[in-house]
């Protein structure tokens, strides 16, 4: 059975240790669901990892919101894990924690592979108030060394109306459009990474364009002669899933696309090369 501690202060969440450990640690960053994935982090403790479903906003003493959050939260994640004796380093993110993890992954040497899941290709603006409760005008998700990262701001003609559907997608594609001016300076420039870059998407999400962002990573890494594995599904959606994994309830409407058969199908899929990498047993 693996060991569960409960971390506060400077780096937050659970901290997950295995019955034996084999000097990698993986660190595990959800979105904007704010929650602590402890499901996730206890699939890599059964193998053998150190995991580290961290907390990063909306907890004690941080912003209640995706707004200006300092990466250097990120790198005291890692310094959790290499205290515990990790000398392999992995970083998993999903939706606006795959645009952390691989900005972290820029910064940070120590990291040796980056798993994004339903990635983005750019900063965006924030999402929810800052740590100074300011959420208006529209400020950047990140900082980095008290610098806030340029970011893509949201086009509002083109957000969902009240008592539709909640489905995002075209918000997004939409500023990516009316703010083209803005793409190539907040742009994530994985290409500055020493890690591995692996990154999962579903064509048929509907929160926002991870496809296409997934595609723009590769190709961007491409012409810095280096190589993506990305891992994708023409039918699933934002929230692949994991073996193991509950089953997250049924979102009103697939507002987040795909079908529950194909979420499993990619995370299956998206599982098997991310233990194969990490030479953990599937």
């Amino acid at each position: 059975m693996s060991e569960i501690i409960t971390l506060a202060g400077a780096v937050q969440g659970a901290l997950v240790l295995p019955e034996r450990v084999s000097g990698l640690g993986v660190l595990v960053l959800t979105g904007s669901s704010g929650r602590v994935d402890l499901d996730r982090a206890r699939l890599f403790a059964d193998r053998g990892a150190v995991a580290l479903a961290q907390r990063w906003w909306g907890g004690e003493g941080q912003a209640p919101g995706i707004n200006l959050i300092p990466l250097e939260v990120f790198l005291k994640g890692v310094d959790r894990l290499r205290a515990e004796g990790c000398n392999r380093i992995a970083i998993l993110g999903t939706s606006r924690g795959a645009e952390a993890a691989l900005l972290t992954a820029v910064r940070d040497p120590r990291i040796d592979i980056a798993i994004a899941i339903s990635p983005s290709h750019v900063v965006w603006q924030d999402f929810g108030p800052g740590l100074d409760g300011v959420y208006w005008p529209p400020r950047s998700a990140f900082t980095w060394e008290g610098r806030v990262l340029p970011c893509v701001v949201y086009d509002p003609r083109v957000w969902p109306a009240v008592g539709a559907p909640q489905i995002y997608r075209p918000t997004f594609e939409k500023s990516l459009q009316t703010f083209a001016e803005d793409v190539p300076t907040a742009s994530i420039p994985v290409e500055e990474a020493r890690a591995e870059i692996i990154l999962v998407a579903g064509a048929g999400d509907l929160l926002w364009p991870s496809d296409t962002s997934a595609h723009e990573l590769a190709e961007r890494l491409k012409r810095h002669g280096k190589l993506a594995t990305v891992i994708e599904h023409p039918h699933a959606g934002h929230s692949p899933v994991f073996p193991g994994e509950p089953q997250p309830p049924e979102l009103a409407a697939r507002a987040w696309g795909g079908t529950p058969e194909a979420d499993r199908h990619l995370g299956a899929a998206a599982w098997a090369e991310i233990t194969s990498r990490l030479g953990l047993a599937a």
